[in-house]
């Protein structure tokens, strides 16, 4: 994508994740953090194989159509390029692959972009910065995972913070630098310091009493760390 998509715009921001939400509530929990003032809302796709849990498909993708805000797709499945045309007929905003999930990575975000979605990848821990090296081209974010996907209460793993660096400095300024795992008031505005422009915070939103008030104040950790170097 040569010309500016304002989707991009929307992604940089505060990205509550739905998984931590209540599925009971979930349209007007999504409507409470977009009045609050976040622009997009993060939906974790995972199918069992790619990582253990199995969560949700595109029929929640289309749910969540209309609903004012970047509808960011993450997809921890395997061979995503199997699916891409389902969740991009559902609404999604963005589709983000994984590099470990695929051996058609370049192919798999050119399809991305053609179906008329932002193209993603998001790179696991252990994994080196290298197909975001060989694709950057190809991308419009890059999501680095400061925990193991697949497995809840993890602890942030400092060692991100240099990888959002690393990862910051070999993008296009065009493209979005997203973390996610682990991220809250205490590591937001280290992230952001180091580069990440969007955060993904499931607990650290829907977790709390006030969803919309957590959307704020993370917002404002994150403008803190970018005013100071990293």
């Amino acid at each position: 994508m040569t010309e500016h998509d304002p989707r991009l715009d929307g992604l940089r921001g505060v990205a509550p994740s739905i998984l931590a939400s209540d599925f009971g509530r979930l349209r007007s929990q999504v409507e409470e953090v977009v009045a609050a003032g976040a622009t997009v809302i993060h939906i974790d796709v995972m199918d069992g194989h790619f990582v253990p849990p199995i969560t949700m498909g595109p029929i929640v993708v289309e749910a969540l159509k209309g609903v004012g805000a970047v509808l960011d797709v993450h997809l921890m499945i395997d061979r995503p390029e199997r699916q891409l045309a389902d969740f991009a007929r559902a609404g999604a905003d963005v589709l983000t692959v994984h590099a470990e999930a695929t051996p058609q990575l370049h192919y798999a975000l050119g399809q991305t972009r053609e179906l008329g979605a932002l193209a993603g990848l998001a790179l696991c821990p252990g994994t080196p910065i290298g197909p975001v090296q060989e694709t950057r081209d190809a991308l419009d974010m890059v999501l680095c995972m400061t925990v193991n996907p697949g497995w809840g209460g993890q602890r942030f793993i400092p060692s991100s913070y240099d990888k959002v660096r690393r990862l910051a400095a070999a993008l296009p300024d065009r493209a979005v630098v997203q973390v996610d795992g682990g991220v809250d008031l205490r590591t937001i505005g280290d992230c952001a310091a180091a580069g990440a422009t969007s955060f993904v915070a499931g607990s650290a939103v829907f977790g709390t009493g006030d969803p919309g008030q957590a959307v704020q104040d993370l917002m404002a950790a994150a403008a803190a760390g970018r005013s100071r170097p990293a």
